[in-house]
C-alpha cells in the first residue's frame, strides 16, 4: 500500500457506509413492495421515498465534506463518483417502487421478483464493503460477485423484455399495450438500479488499483 505523509479526513469512510446502509434499507422496502398485495403498496412505497431523502442527506453530507476538505483519503473525483453511483442506485430503486404504486400495477411477471432479490443482495454486500475503503483489504471478492450478480440481473431483465414483447396478453388489446409499457419503465428502473450497483463496485476496484 502506497504511503501518505499527510493526514486524511477518515469522516468520508463513515458517510458512505451511513449511504450505502440506506441502500440495504431501500432494497427491502422495494422487495417488500413488490410482494405485497396492490392495497398495502402505497405505504411501503412512502416508507421507501423516506429511505431516499436519507440517502440524499448522506450524499449530499459528502459532497459537502469533499467541498470542505483539502487532503481527502483518496481522489476527490473518486469520491465524487462513488457517492453519485451510491445515491443513483437508490434513486433507481426508489422509481421503480414509486412506479408500481403510481401505475395501479396489479401482477408482476416472476422476473422482477428475481430482479429484486438481485439488488438486495448487491446492497448488503455494498454495505458490508464500504467499511472495508479504510484498509482497502478484502474487497476483490465484492467487485467480483457484484459483476457476476450484474451479470444475473442482465439476464433476468432480457428475459423479462422478451417476455414483455412476445406475450400476447400485452399485445392483444391497447389496454395490454399499455401494461406492458408501465412494466417496461419498472423492469428498466430495476435494471439502472442493477447497473448503478456495478459501478460503485468498478468504482472501488478503481479506487483500490490508484492506491495499492
Amino acid at each position: 500500500m502506497r504511503l501518505r505523509l499527510t493526514p486524511r479526513d477518515t469522516t468520508f469512510f463513515d458517510l458512505f457506509s451511513t449511504l450505502a446502509a440506506h441502500l440495504v434499507t431501500g432494497a427491502d422496502l422495494l422487495a417488500q413492495i413488490v410482494g405485497a398485495e396492490p392495497a398495502d403498496r402505497s405505504v411501503l412505497a412512502d416508507r421507501l421515498r423516506d429511505a431516499e431523502h436519507d440517502a440524499d442527506d448522506a450524499t449530499h453530507s459528502i459532497m459537502r465534506r469533499l467541498n470542505q476538505t483539502f487532503v481527502t483519503p483518496f481522489d476527490r473525483d473518486d469520491i465524487y463518483v462513488l457517492s453519485s453511483a451510491l445515491d443513483d442506485c437508490m434513486d433507481f430503486m426508489e422509481a421503480a417502487g414509486a412506479m408500481i404504486v403510481l401505475y395501479a400495477v396489479e401482477g408482476l411477471p416472476e422476473g422482477v421478483n428475481d430482479q429484486v432479490t438481485t439488488l438486495q443482495r448487491a446492497a448488503e454486500l455494498t454495505a458490508d464493503a464500504m467499511p472495508r475503503l479504510r484498509s482497502l483489504e478484502g474487497l476483490e471478492e465484492y467487485w467480483i460477485e457484484i459483476n457476476r450478480l450484474e451479470n444475473e440481473g442482465d439476464r433476468a431483465y432480457r428475459g423479462l423484455t422478451a417476455l414483455l414483447f412476445s406475450d400476447p396478453i400485452y399485445q392483444e388489446s391497447p389496454a395490454g399495450v399499455v401494461e406492458m409499457l408501465k412494466l417496461k419503465g419498472i423492469v428498466d428502473s430495476l435494471e439502472d438500479a442493477a447497473d448503478s450497483f456495478e459501478r460503485v463496485a468498478n468504482t472501488i476496484e478503481t479506487i483500490f488499483l490508484k492506491e495499492s
